[in-house]
C-alpha cells in the first residue's frame, strides 16, 4: 500500500513516519506540507492512501479530500476532534486524533486493507466513535460542599496526594471522586497514561521527553516536568510512537 502523509508539522511528518514502520504493508511514497502540494503529489504520485492532517493553511485536509474524491483513500490525523462530521462527508476511511496511538492506526490500517471503497456502515462507525470523543466523560470534582465537572481533555495530568486523586486547572486544586486507578482504565482512549504510580500525564499535552538513565521526564504544555519511572518509560515511549 503506497501511502502519502500530510501534515503541516515536520515533526507531526515524522511521527507518524516512525509508526508506520512497524507496518511493512505501508510504502511511504512522499510528503507534503500543505494542501496544495498535497493535491500536486497526489496527482503526480498516485498513491492508495493518504495520511491527511485537517487544520492547515490556505487550503485545509477537507477541502483536499473533496478535491481528490475518487483518488486514493484518506485517513485524516488531527489534533481537532470537531471537524469529525465533516470527515464523514468528505468519506473518510478512518479519523485518528494526534497523539496517535498504535494500536488505532493497526485498526484504521485494517479498515484500509479490508475494503476498496468506502463503506457508508463503516463510516457512520468511524463517525459515531468520534462524535464519542467530543463527548467526552466529564470528571466530577469536590470543592467543599460544591461539586463541579472539569473535560478531561483540558487536564495536563492527574496526582495522587494524601491518598486523594488531585487535578490541577486554572491555578487551583479540584479533588476528584474516583481512584487513580478507575482514571487511568477510563481515560485511556482521550490519551491518559500512567508514569509513576502516583500520576497520570495526558499525552496531548506533552511538548518533550527527556531521557534520564532507565527512567525520564515529560515536558508539559503548561511549563510543568511530569517524572516517568522505570517501571513506566517503556508504555510511555510506546503510547507517543517512540522506539523503545
Amino acid at each position: 500500500m503506497r501511502a502519502l502523509i500530510v501534515d503541516d508539522e515536520a515533526v507531526a511528518r515524522r511521527r507518524l513516519a516512525r509508526l508506520l514502520e512497524a507496518h511493512p504493508e505501508v510504502t511511504i511514497v512522499g510528503e507534503a506540507a500543505d494542501g496544495q502540494k498535497a493535491l500536486d503529489a497526489i496527482r503526480a504520485l498516485a498513491p492508495d492512501l493518504v495520511f491527511l492532517d485537517i487544520r492547515m493553511p490556505e487550503m485545509d485536509g477537507l477541502e483536499v479530500a473533496f478535491k481528490s474524491a475518487g483518488g486514493p483513500r484518506v485517513i485524516f490525523v488531527t489534533a481537532h476532534d470537531e471537524y469529525a462530521v465533516q470527515a464523514f462527508e468528505a468519506a473518510a476511511c478512518d479519523y485518528l486524533l494526534k497523539p496517535v496511538d498504535p494500536a488505532r492506526l493497526r485498526l484504521a490500517l485494517a479498515r484500509v486493507a479490508s475494503s476498496s471503497s468506502p463503506n457508508l456502515g463503516a463510516l457512520e462507525g468511524v463517525l459515531r466513535a468520534a462524535l464519542g470523543r467530543i463527548d467526552a466523560p466529564r470528571l466530577v470534582a469536590r470543592r467543599g460542599d460544591t461539586a463541579e465537572f472539569l473535560d478531561p481533555r483540558a487536564i495536563a495530568r492527574i496526582t495522587v496526594k494524601q491518598g486523594y486523586s488531585v487535578v490541577e486547572a486554572e491555578g487551583r486544586e479540584y479533588l476528584l471522586d474516583e481512584t487513580l486507578a478507575n482514571l487511568e482504565e477510563r481515560l485511556s482512549s482521550l490519551g491518559f497514561v500512567r508514569t509513576h504510580r502516583g500520576e497520570l500525564v495526558n499525552l496531548q499535552h506533552v511538548r518533550a521527553l527527556r531521557r534520564e538513565g532507565d527512567a525520564g521526564t515529560l515536558m508539559l504544555s503548561d511549563g510543568q516536568s511530569a517524572p516517568v519511572s522505570r517501571h513506566y518509560l517503556a508504555e510511555v515511549k510506546r503510547r507517543l510512537g517512540l522506539s523503545t
